[in-house]
């Protein structure tokens, strides 16, 4: 049963929504706040994709997420979404079979060398996602996994920020919410590690920013080592600007911007909070994806299969890259630019 929304027209064959499909802010070109123009292009772009034989992801807050990325250019759109399903078929063996299958047994290892979670939510209602770059150690994470198995899992778990951790979110706040509040943490992150750290968040950007567009919320880089805001500096030039306002560049002294935006019931005391989950904020996943009141099975959960289980093994070594294509995924774009910095999440 799709959602009710008196400020957008819903598709009746795509658009079976069963939470809010209004966005907050009244942001032209997001859900219920288009232009007669921006509805067309979302019809024009349905329709092309209709005529090469898309049958899936063609529900209108999908189509406008793709076009908000390319500032409603309908073919360059297109090619996005063409080349974003063509990534789905091919890595790891497809998402279909991937994402309800796969079994990260090696996570809490990998989590002592590189913490990255998702982990309640933030004064707008949007699920926060955490990690801690400065204890990142390549060297010891190659002896408990690989780099493309930490990929696929990075990708599963866009997945289940898509569904159901949003879907959830927007339930519990009663409006549509399609984006999270990064923190990346850089303390600790030296000269030493700075090479780990650029060179993993330049692949694993390139994949949200090409395969996962409109989901950055906001985004606070805090801890940052010196020199660090005369870098970002540069590097902003090359960003849209829409990204560049997203992005919060903080030093030691975080605290205060970052509480104003995060509840401090809500952030782990190792950033400067109150919550200590039992067991540890690292693998609680709390959020509203846990409350009955709002979570309900996402598409992954219908799918599973008993015997398809994705182990880690050697055997599934190299299934983190798209088949006949380089190792190395294409430089991100972001927000319909050429992007020149890891920027993940």
């Amino acid at each position: 049963m799709a959602a009710g929304n008196p400020h957008m027209e819903l598709d009746p064959k795509y658009d079976h929504y069963d939470f809010p499909t209004t966005a907050p802010g009244g942001q032209s070109g997001h859900p219920g706040h288009t232009t007669k123009e921006q509805d067309a292009a979302v019809f024009q772009l349905r329709s092309m994709l209709e005529q090469e034989g898309y049958t899936q992801r063609l529900d209108t807050l999908t189509m406008l997420r793709f076009l908000r990325a390319r500032k409603f250019d309908v073919q360059a759109s297109k090619k996005m979404f063409v080349d974003s399903e063509k990534w789905r078929k091919e890595f790891g063996g497809g998402l279909e079979t991937l994402v309800p299958n796969f079994d990260y047994t090696e996570k809490q290892q990998v989590m002592q060398f590189y913490p990255q979670y998702y982990h309640k939510t933030d004064k707008d209602g949007r699920p926060v996602y955490i990690e801690h770059l400065g204890k990142v150690d390549l060297t010891e994470l190659q002896k408990i996994t690989t780099n493309d198995r930490m990929v696929q899992n990075l990708v599963v778990e866009y997945e289940k920020l898509a569904d159901p951790r949003l879907p959830a979110a927007s339930r519990k706040a009663g409006q549509l919410l399609e984006t999270c509040c990064s923190i990346l943490d850089f303390k600790g992150v030296g000269l030493g590690k700075a090479g780990q750290v650029y060179g993993y968040l330049q692949q694993t950007s390139a994949i949200s920013q090409n395969y996962y567009p409109e989901r950055l919320g906001k985004m606070y880089l805090i801890n940052t080592p010196w020199g660090f805001s005369t870098v970002f500096s540069v590097v902003k030039r090359f960003l849209d600007p829409v990204t560049v306002a997203k992005i919060h560049v903080l030093g030691s002294g975080y605290k205060s911007e970052l509480l104003s935006q995060v509840p401090k019931e809500n952030l782990p005391k190792e950033l400067g909070g109150d919550c200590d989950c039992e067991g540890g904020c690292f693998f609680s996943d709390q959020g509203p994806w846990r409350d009955e009141k709002y979570a309900k099975d996402p598409w992954w959960a219908k799918t599973k299969t008993s015997d398809s289980t994705i182990p880690a093994t050697d055997s599934h070594t190299g299934e983190g890259q798209p088949t006949a294509t380089s190792t190395q995924p294409p430089a991100p774009q972001t927000e319909g630019q050429p992007q020149q910095a890891p920027i993940a999440h």
